[in-house]
C-alpha cells in the first residue's frame, strides 16, 4: 500500500498574530511552526495501515526551508520519506494543485489530508485534489478499513454517523478520532536524519494576492443582566447588539 501524507506547517496557536508590509503580510518573526493537528491524525492513522498491509508514507509538503524541522518530525514518528514543494502556500487551490501534480506522477493508492488547517480553516485541499486527480474524495473521515481495493469509511453528519465505501485511490480528510497522533521517540529522531527528504520546484502558478489583514474586533466586557429582568435582552440585542 501506497500512501501519501499531506502536511500543513502553521503557527503554534499560541502565537501572537500581527502583520507587515501595511497589513498585507503575516508576520512570520518569532513565530513557533507546528505540524497541522488534524494532519498528524492523519499521519498516525497512514502508519497503522501500513502496518497493518505493509507498504510506504510519503509526506508532502508545499512550503519554505523553514517547514523542515517539522516535516522531520513526521519522518521521526514513522514517514518513509518526504517532498516538499519550495513554495510559499497561498491558498487551497494552489496548494493541491502542485499535491496533485506530484501524486498524478507517482500513483498512491490513498491520500490524506487533515480536515482542515488550523491557521486559515478552509477545509478544500481533500476535495480539490481528488477533483484535479479525478479520483473520489470524503471529507471529515473519522475511522476508515481497508479490504482488497475497497474502502469502508465513517464520518459524523447531523444527527449520526454516516458508513461509506470508495474504490481506491482514494482521497479523505480526517476528522477528530481518526487517530492519536504520535510522538517521536529517540530512535526515530535519529532514524529521521538518514530519510530521504526530496524539494522539488512548485509547477503550478497562483493568480492569488492579498489585499488586507484585519484583526479581529476586541472583545467588549460581558453586561450582566439579573433574573427578574430577563425581558431586557430582547431589547439589548434589538437595538444594541443589533442581532435581531
Amino acid at each position: 500500500m501506497k500512501i501519501l501524507v499531506c502536511l500543513s506547517v502553521v503557527p503554534d496557536t499560541t502565537t501572537k498574530i500581527t502583520f507587515v508590509e501595511g497589513d498585507t503580510k503575516f508576520n512570520t518573526a518569532g513565530v513557533t511552526w507546528i505540524m497541522n493537528p488534524y494532519d498528524e491524525m492523519a499521519l498516525t492513522r497512514a502508519l497503522e495501515l501500513t502496518e497493518q498491509y505493509t507498504g510506504t508514507v510519503t509526506t508532502i509538503t508545499v512550503g519554505l526551508l523553514e517547514t523542515e524541522a517539522v516535516i522531520r518530525k513526521a519522518l521521526a514518528v514513522g514517514a518513509s520519506d518526504a517532498v516538499r514543494v519550495d513554495a510559499a502556500p497561498l491558498d487551497a487551490m494552489q496548494v493541491a494543485n502542485e499535491i496533485a501534480a506530484y501524486a498524478r506522477i507517482e500513483k498512491y493508492d490513498l491520500i490524506f489530508t487533515g480536515r482542515e488547517s488550523i491557521d486559515y480553516n478552509g477545509g478544500l485541499v481533500a476535495g480539490l485534489i481528488g477533483e484535479l486527480l479525478e479520483i473520489p474524495s470524503v471529507n471529515v473521515v473519522t475511522k476508515i478499513e481497508i479490504q482488497g481495493t475497497t474502502a469502508t469509511l465513517e464520518r459524523d453528519i447531523d444527527g449520526g454517523r454516516e458508513v461509506l465505501e470508495s474504490s481506491i485511490p482514494l482521497v479523505l480528510s480526517a476528522q477528530k478520532e481518526f487517530s492519536e497522533p504520535r510522538i517521536p521517540n529517540m530512535r526515530g529522531i535519529m532514524a529521521a536524519r538518514s530519510k530521504p527528504l526530496k524539494v522539488i520546484g512548485a509547477v503550478a502558478t497562483n493568480t492569488t494576492s492579498f489585499v488586507q489583514y484585519e484583526m479581529p474586533v476586541a472583545k467588549q466586557g460581558v453586561k450582566m443582566i439579573s433574573a427578574e429582568n430577563a425581558g431586557e435582552i430582547i431589547g439589548l440585542l434589538h437595538h444594541e447588539a443589533k442581532v435581531i
